[in-house]
């Protein structure tokens, strides 16, 4: 029903800068909230940053003044500029949707949908 398609991973050394993209694309009515979680090895999938229709924008306390979170509504795309980038950031990162949907048959519903996810690897 709703597909996000993630770009912008790789490889980066340690204080570099790192753009992520998210770009939702189907049977979307409206989109409620987006967001960037991230995944490292052994770890649990933790969330890095969200912002709300309203416009409201939250981030983890670990990224907080080196991260930013933005969207364009227009193309609903959520981004994530990445500065200062340390080895702890090495994740996969996955982009997240909360998405009023409104499909050809049935009622709309409101659902979470999450891309394949994208590599950032920090290391020199």
């Amino acid at each position: 029903q709703v597909q996000l398609m993630e770009s912008g991973g790789g490889l980066v050394q340690p204080g570099g800068s790192l753009r992520l993209s998210c770009a939702a694309s189907g049977a979307i009515f409206r989109i409620n909230a987006m967001g960037w979680y991230r995944q490292a090895p052994g770890e649990q999938r933790e969330l890095v940053a969200g912002i709300h229709s309203d416009g409201d924008i939250n981030y983890a306390g670990s990224v907080k003044g080196r991260f930013t979170i933005s969207r364009d509504v227009a193309r609903n795309t959520v981004y994530l500029q990445m500065n200062s980038l340390k080895p702890e950031d090495t994740a996969i990162y996955y982009c997240s949707a909360r998405v009023l949907t409104a499909p050809a048959v049935g009622p709309f519903e409101t659902k979470d949908f999450w891309g394949q996810g994208t590599q950032v690897t920090v290391s020199s």
